[in-house]
Parts: structure tokens; sequence; C-alpha cells
């Protein structure tokens, strides 16, 4: 059996700190992995952001909760999943994440969490350093055959690390830097490619 690891923001469902950056007022929120290359400091700003405005993760919950899948995402997520073993890995986090997964069917999912005291977001823990990498590493130890998709700055390792990584709309500045990589501007072209690889 062949494994497939997907990105979830920008592969699957749209941005959600961007949904919280329209709801709320706060430009600096519109930042995504595909602005900047340090996770931690894209997750510092966006702490810093919350907390100055008192956005508390209720609050990013009902946003998340009007938020919809991509036109297409379920059915090729359903199509993928009937030809590989699938995997959601991403750095998003289970607190904001799950209403999408349920929107989805509840696909296997691999993030992080988020430090809440009493409704107020007070930082984050990484399920580990560089995880993307890491769990197609471990999919790699046990002789699976691993592909992947994503869009962004934090996927790359992931990507040159799985047997097949492909780009999935990624904004042209990304893929520019990295050309060894496949290109997909759809999920039906996403498929096209992997039809090849079952």
């Amino acid at each position: 059996m062949k494994y497939l690891c997907l990105d979830f923001e920008g592969v699957l469902i749209p941005e959600i700190w961007q949904h919280v950056a329209e709801a709320t007022n706060s430009k600096d929120l519109m930042l995504t992995t595909q602005d900047l290359k340090d996770y931690d400091e894209l997750m510092q700003l966006r702490m810093n952001v919350v907390n100055e405005k008192g956005i508390k993760l209720s609050d990013i919950q009902e946003i998340v909760s009007t938020i919809e899948p991509f036109e297409g995402a379920e059915e090729f997520l359903n199509w993928a999943r009937s030809n590989f073993q699938v995997t959601i890995v991403s750095d998003t986090f289970y607190e904001l994440a799950w209403p999408l997964v349920e929107k989805l069917n509840f696909p296997s999912i691999i993030c992080h969490h988020l430090n809440i005291e009493e409704d107020k977001i007070k930082g984050y823990k990484l399920k580990q350093k560089n995880n993307k990498q890491k769990v197609i590493e471990a999919f790699k130890s046990l002789n699976y055959e691993v592909f992947a998709a994503g869009d962004s700055y934090n996927d790359i390792n992931m990507l040159n690390e799985s047997d097949l990584g492909i780009f999935f709309q990624a904004p042209e500045h990304i893929k520019r830097e990295y050309p060894n990589l496949l290109t997909a501007n759809s999920h039906e072209e996403l498929k096209n490619i992997l039809i090849n690889k079952i």
C-alpha cells in the first residue's frame, strides 16, 4: 500500500488565519507560511495579535465553523482514500481544525496543539520540530512509498523527503525557488499525477 500525505490549509481548506484576519480586521493575521519561512516567527506574530485584540479560542472556533472546504476537496479526498492510505499533515492546531475535519468526514490528521487557559490562547505546542518531514520519514521507515502535496514554505521538507512531492496551487515565487517539484493547479490535476502512481 502507498501513502499520501496532504497539507490541510491551502490544499483542502482555505487558510484559517486569513478568515480570522478578515473577521477581526487584523491585517497581520493575513500572513501565512506562503509569506514567512520561519514558522515560529509567524506563530509569535499571531499570538501577539490574538493577545493584543483579546481574541479568544471560542471566537476563532466560531469563525472556523463558517468556513467550507474547497470545492472538490471532499471528492478528491474520497478518491484518494480509496487508492492510498491518506493522512493530513499540517501545521494547524487540533483546536482550530476539528470542525473542518468533521466537514471532510474525519480524515486522519497529524497537527499541533494550542495551550488554552479559560478560553484564552496562551501559546502553542508543536507535535515535534520539523513535524512534516519526520512524518514522511516515519512512514518510509515502515516501507511505504510516500507521496505528498502542499503549497507553502513549511511543506518543502515534506515534499523533498517524499518519494514524490507535488506543489498544489503554490504561489509563483515559491515554485520558482523549487523548480524540482511537480505542480498541480487543481484537485483534478493532482489526481491525474497520482493516478500514475497507483
